[in-house]
């Protein structure tokens, strides 16, 4: 499921950011936020992924340090949506 979600995760912030990129460009690891990376996504971006998320899976991600961990990149995002699925499970 990880290669799947990760690329789903992928489409959904191109999607929600508004972007105009192949899903398959962004690497699992690669910083999503910031002046240094290569969407270059902001506080705005965050929110909307956040939103994005919520809406199809349903995960509400509070406004913390934590959320920001978890956006940092799609690897993060994937893993931490895995365990969240797997516990409702």
């Amino acid at each position: 499921m990880t290669a799947d979600l990760r690329l789903e995760l992928k489409a959904l912030i191109i999607e929600a950011c508004d972007k105009d990129c192949d899903p398959a460009s962004i690497t699992d690891d690669e910083v999503l936020f910031g002046p240094e990376a290569p969407l270059q996504l902001d506080s705005l971006d965050a929110l909307q992924v956040s939103m994005a998320i919520k809406k199809k899976y349903g995960l509400r991600l509070p406004d913390s340090k934590e959320t920001r961990r978890i956006l940092s990149s799609v690897a993060n995002m994937a893993e931490h949506l895995e365990t969240w699925l797997a516990s409702r499970a």
